[in-house]
């Protein structure tokens, strides 16, 4: 069962977000509470690092053909791709990649895709 909310004809679906106040944050490996300045510093490295991998993988596929492929909605063997943008770029394959000797988990990957596979869906 899908938790999404189905749309009438000419309804279209919109994202919103919502401020947080990051109070505190806790260093994994030591344990140390990290001071604001050092937590705010932390985030904006990552939303840095999200950006600049969703704009290199924009930019690997910011031509007509892969767009018209994405836009097609069906993988190379003809199923439908699905809505979340991150799978459907990893069911076509296409990847993010980080700089050279960053290593990042799996959910830093998912949101540099979503935010490249939103921007590409939005070109058609």
């Amino acid at each position: 069962m899908s938790g999404k909310l189905r749309l009438a004809e000419g309804e279209a679906a919109r994202t919103a977000c919502a401020r947080a106040l990051l109070r505190v944050g806790v260093d994994e490996a030591t344990g140390e509470v990290l001071s604001r300045a050092v937590l705010a510093e932390r985030v904006g490295w990552c939303a840095d690092l999200v950006a600049g991998m969703a704009a290199a993988l924009i930019s690997e596929h910011w031509n007509s053909g892969a767009v018209e492929v994405l836009a097609a909605g069906v993988d190379a063997g003809g199923r439908r791709l699905p809505s979340h943008a991150w799978m459907a770029l990893r069911r076509l394959g296409w990847t993010a990649t980080t700089p050279a000797g960053v290593r990042v988990n799996d959910r830093i990957v998912r949101m540099a895709l979503e935010q490249a596979g939103r921007a590409l869906r939005s070109v058609k």
